[in-house]
């Protein structure tokens, strides 16, 4: 139950479901998860060391941490060019994430798969 919900409100709640028998959910978009493929290898190694938001620790997890600030999100990147891209809640604002960091691992590519 969020803060704001007194039992009150739950209980008005939970009688007009039973009275009306429909829910009317208030829906807000708080994270979009993206998954892609670049069809190329990448130096997560060298991005890393280059890159100052990227964080790669192979021996904790194989993935790099690519954190973008504006728009705020997070690309989760791996060795064989998959990717995993969470943290924003507009389609608009991950494309443009996306965009950005494909031209900052376009620097990277080893060879295209």
């Amino acid at each position: 139950m969020a803060k704001s919900e007194t039992p009150a409100k739950v209980a008005k709640a939970a009688k007009a479901v039973k009275s009306t028998g429909k829910i009317n959910p208030h829906i807000k978009i708080q994270n979009i998860v993206v998954s892609s493929d670049l069809h190329a290898n990448i130096d997560l190694f060298s991005l890393s060391k280059n890159v100052k938001e990227v964080d790669y620790e192979p021996e904790q997890f194989p993935g790099a941490i690519f954190r973008i600030k504006e728009p705020k999100a997070v690309i989760i990147l791996f060795k064989n060019g998959k990717l995993i891209c969470t943290g924003s809640n507009t389609e608009k604002n991950i494309r443009i994430v996306l965009e950005r960091a494909a031209r900052v691992i376009s620097n990277y590519v080893i060879e295209p798969s």
